[in-house]
């Protein structure tokens, strides 16, 4: 009884597991994670952990009572136990060993994730090659694909909403580049599937599918994918007519003609107007070195990291440490927090150093040699596997890993496990556990520590994940309920903290702004944040990142002294971000020291002299000193006039009470097609302060004419300019 209920658990689950993809917001019930923090990432996240517990908790009562169900030896099982073992090492050497062990809601990995993944590898190897249920799994991850497909054409069609941006599909994955990988391995998969298939309708069905996910794919217009999709069925003709019959050989070398061909000439005519003329041509096609600069730069401050940790890295997670203290200024209008390298592989060697890289590495080694050293594996399932792996790897060498393709990825080495494993002697040679044990001991004890590891390893996270929503959104009782919200929630903030700590931040830079909110609800706004962001930075103080929240909280408490030693903390992390200078520059404005204030715009400057607003942060200081002349200067060397619209300077001309220029930058904007009735406002403001009565009426006046629903508005303010009131 307990083998037989052991054996359904765990087929139930392993069987559960390719439907991970399906949990995303706005999906059908079960699968609606609206009510989740990041519910593209925490749905499958809690859902993939909850389903690996309960399948290697029902395997490992199956090793005990059967020894055809124990781990087998290969090189592959072997990769998998060092790297997972090696990154325990590395992760707790990091900076923010916490982080790294449990990863945050946005990721959803660390080593918790890695040690799962492991779990899965061993009971999926186990269990579906004594059951004989690779072909079911796999076949079952096709069905769920075919309705992820059917979500993407329905994003296409316009019929659903696309949830990343206005073109590029991402159904249920909420990522146009988790999609495109998903959608790659699954069109492997299919193909391999196909070409072993004996029913001619399924055969069909699943080349139709490989067919229509490979289409998706461009539509995805996630071009390293696309690229590695190009790569793997290129190297598929290649390995086929290497290895296959003479007939098949020469289908194999004409489609490998035929890809390099329409591969070649699309690159060729990437120019071209009827490329340029097609938005996803276009930008699949654009692919240069040009276009590669901002990986690059990523890359080499990565590699800056590398070499001052080879060893251990900066453990998962640790990659912001890298991005703020190498941060080249290149990168100034890029997003200000990178979290990855966009690179898998160095991902892997900043998070764990050489050997974690190497270790990583080696799980592609192994599965190679494997697939093509051992005799039980067909050449179909070789080469539709290795180019699965293959594009998989290229893909990752653009882009960074998510849930479901760490799924396929580590599906795939257990397959590859499963078929060429041989059995460990020590554990053979085990005693299986008897009936009476099974009900007495084994049982018990593995429901007992399956059930208290999903209690412990997410319900915790699971419960803050949909408290945290909670407090982030409108509240029956107003700012007061939020506030209630995030005070409770403090209480059992899981793996959360830092997420829900700069959240806190951001409602009381909004509350502050509300006139809803009462002033006491402000300071207890305000007062929270200070206080749990003090507590972050003193928890993690090499973080420049939260410093910077911490300068954000007590600016929106009007604390602009404190805020500006919280920004220099900061800067001493990352002293060459841009950001962070013009920051303390505005808050020393705040404070009055417009000497300061020069001082910061003019390094943020100095470091990004190519980007032209940098220099006006430059000239506004410089005109905020009384030094008109070097502030015309700057601005002649970055935009080679001193008309310039920028809001800083117009900051700085009205402090220094410089009229005409004030009035010339927003009669320059109120000139701009589709200028609002707030900028015609602003100018007739700017002419009324500067005394001038004639001119602010004059702009009242096209106010009138340009905006009809407000020249009864407008009437009464020119009466009242000219009655001087």
């Amino acid at each position: 009884m307990v083998k037989t209920t052991a054996r359904w658990v765990a087929l139930r689950t392993l069987f559960l597991l390719p439907f991970t993809p399906l949990f995303a917001m706005g999906m059908f019930f079960p699968f609606n994670t609206d009510g989740f923090y990041f519910p593209f990432i925490t749905g499958k996240g809690f859902y993939m952990r909850i389903v690996i517990e309960l399948a290697v908790g029902a395997w490992g009562v199956l090793a005990f009572l059967d020894r055809a169900y124990r781990p087998r030896f290969s090189w592959v099982a072997l990769a998998v136990l060092a790297f997972v073992a090696w990154m325990f090492i590395a992760d707790a050497f990091a900076i923010n060993a916490t982080k790294a062990f449990w990863s945050n809601f946005e990721r959803m990995e660390g080593w918790v994730l890695l040690v799962h993944l492991a779990g899965f590898f061993f009971a999926a190897s186990a269990v579906l090659r004594v059951e004989k249920k690779w072909r079911a799994w796999f076949l079952t991850a096709l069905g769920v694909s075919l309705v992820v497909s059917f979500y993407a054409l329905l994003q296409l069609s316009g019929v659903l909403s696309i949830h990343q941006g206005s073109t590029r599909i991402d159904a249920s994955l909420g990522n146009s580049a988790y999609l495109a990988i998903y959608l790659l391995f699954n069109l492997f998969i299919a193909l391999w599937l196909a070409l072993t298939e004996k029913r001619a309708w399924l055969k069909w069905s699943l080349v139709a599918l490989a067919v229509l996910e490979g289409v998706l794919i461009f539509f995805t217009e996630t071009r390293g994918t696309t690229w590695a999709l190009i790569g793997a069925l290129a190297l598929a003709a290649f390995l086929a007519a290497l290895t296959a019959g003479k007939q098949v050989r020469r289908l194999a070398a004409g489609a490998l003609v035929l890809i390099i061909v329409l591969a070649g000439s699309l690159y060729l005519a990437r120019g071209s107007s009827f490329v340029q003329g097609n938005h996803v041509l276009q930008r699949v096609s654009s692919v240069s070195l040009a276009d590669m600069q901002v990986r690059f730069t990523i890359w080499h401050m990565a590699y800056e990291g590398f070499l001052v940790r080879p060893l251990t890295g900066w453990g998962q997670e640790g990659f912001n440490y890298v991005f703020n203290r190498f941060y080249d200024p290149a990168l100034y209008h890029q997003e200000p927090w990178f979290d990855r390298a966009h690179n898998a592989f160095i991902d892997w060697l900043v998070a764990g150093g050489l050997p974690g890289f190497l270790l990583f590495l080696s799980l592609f080694g192994a599965a190679f040699w494997l697939l093509w050293s051992r005799s039980e594996l067909s050449r179909p399932e070789r080469i539709a596997l290795t180019a699965a792996l293959a594009g998989y790897a290229i893909h990752n060498m653009l882009v960074f890993d998510n849930l479901s393709s760490y799924l396929y990825f580590f599906a795939i080495l257990a397959l590859i496990d499963s078929q060429v494993g041989r059995p460990v002697k020590v554990l053979e040679d085990a005693p299986e556990a008897s009936g009476a044990d099974a009900v007495t001991y084994v049982l018990p004890i593995a429901v007992v520590i399956t059930f208290g590891l999903i209690w412990v390893v997410n319900v915790p996270g699971m419960r803050a994940a949909t408290e945290l929503i909670t407090a982030m959104s409108s509240s029956p009782q107003g700012a007061a309920g939020n506030l209630a919200a995030f005070t409770n929630l403090l209480k059992h903030p899981a793996f959360a903290s830092q997420e829900i700590r700069e959240q806190i931040g951001s409602f009381a830079s909004i509350a502050v702004q509300s006139p809803s909110v009462t002033d006491d609800e402000k300071r207890q706004a305000v007062t929270l944040a200070v206080d749990e962001l003090k507590k972050q930075v003193a928890a993690y103080p090499l973080d420049t990142r939260e410093h910077l929240q911490l300068a954000y909280a007590y600016r929106a408490g009007g604390a602009h002294a404190e805020a500006l030693k919280a920004v220099l903390a900061a800067a001493a992390l990352s002293p060459t971000k841009e950001d962070i200078w013009t920051t303390a520059g505005i808050i020393a404005w705040n404070l009055g020291d417009m000497k300061l204030a020069q001082e910061y715009f003019d390094k943020a400057y100095a470091l990004g002299p190519q980007f032209p607003d940098l220099g006006a942060y430059a000239a506004a200081g410089a005109y905020a000193v009384g030094d008109p002349k070097r502030g015309d200067a700057i601005l002649e060397e970055a935009y080679g006039t001193t008309t310039v619209n920028n809001d800083i300077l117009g900051t700085a001309y009205l402090y220094t009470k410089d009229w005409p220029r004030l009035i010339k930058l927003w009669r320059m904007r109120a000139d701009t097609p589709g200028a609002t009735l707030e900028t015609y406002s602003s100018l007739a403001g700017a002419y009324y302060t500067s005394g001038d009565r004639a001119g602010a009426i004059k702009v009242l006046r096209e106010i009138m004419v340009r905006f009809p629903e407000s020249a009864a508005a407008a009437e009464a303010t020119i009466q009242q300019v000219q009655a001087g009131t």
